[in-house]
């Protein structure tokens, strides 16, 4: 598990999207699972400066996200659909035929909708890079506390938290939904690296949570723990509660000093 602790959310971003580049340049038909939120805006902001100067290309690579709420539909404005059009799709040069959300129709079986969407994931080589983020009570994804730590693409109710936080995005004329489907725990675990951007003292005791606590359903990102390969990239706002945060910056200034020199 990295740790590390950057000045600002703009440098959270470049450092993000310096890893998805690298993907991308290494294997250009590269499998990235994709988030939303205010963070993951910066991310695409920089994957689409980086585009603009010809420095990457999406040409090849297949997306899977994270979430999608149940009852909207794609042209929704509050759809997670419409969100990755609005915000990344439609400004870079990706395939829109390999951009996939979890989706479930209103009328459909959710346990086949959540087994198709992992069997799509499979049928892709599976995810090579996860982008997350977390919430304020430690989901990642639309994983509330409580959720088992080994689970798959599913229908799940979120929290009166949640909802109350996301209330914002939501103008008083339109329907907020309470339910969404997401990929589990136990597929984000599957993915051979993730990288979680957090940003904002709003964050800092969900990353104290997640990083320092133990491993538990009521934090979901704790799970992350297990992760083969993870890295949490922090502002230092977020990572105003780690009680190792000296440590972690140690660790990450050594692990450049030696990447340089190799």
């Amino acid at each position: 598990m990295e740790i590390v602790i950057l000045p600002n959310s703009v440098e959270v971003a470049k450092f993000g999207a310096r890893r998805v580049k690298a993907l991308i340049e290494k294997k250009p038909a590269a499998v990235l699972g994709l988030a939303t939120g205010s963070t993951q805006i910066a991310l695409y902001r920089e994957l689409i400066r980086c585009y603009e100067n010809n420095e990457i290309s999406f040409r090849d690579v297949t997306t899977f996200n994270l979430d999608e709420y149940i009852g909207l539909n794609a042209a929704d404005s509050q759809s997670y659909r419409n969100y990755m059009q609005r915000e990344f799709f439609e400004a870079i040069d990706i395939d829109e035929r390999n951009t996939l959300l979890p989706t479930c129709d209103v009328h459909a079986d959710p346990r086949k909708a959540g087994d198709a969407y992992e069997h799509a994931i499979a049928q892709a080589g599976g995810i090579d890079l996860q982008m997350l983020g977390i919430g304020h009570n430690g989901h990642v994804g639309f994983n509330e506390p409580t959720s088992s730590l080994s689970s798959r693409t599913r229908i799940k109710t979120l929290t009166q938290n949640t909802v109350a936080a996301n209330s914002r995005l939501f103008g008083d004329d339109e329907f907020q939904p309470h339910l969404a489907m997401t990929m589990g725990i136990g597929t984000i675990l599957d993915t051979r690296s993730a990288v979680l951007l957090a940003t904002g003292k709003d964050k800092a005791q969900a990353v104290r949570d997640a990083i320092e606590g133990p491993v538990s359903a009521m934090c979901p990102a704790s799970a992350l723990q297990w992760h083969r390969e993870v890295s949490f990239v922090l502002d230092e706002a977020a990572a105003a509660k780690l009680s190792l945060a000296d440590y972690y910056r140690w660790v990450h200034q050594e692990k450049c000093r030696i990447l340089d020199e190799s």
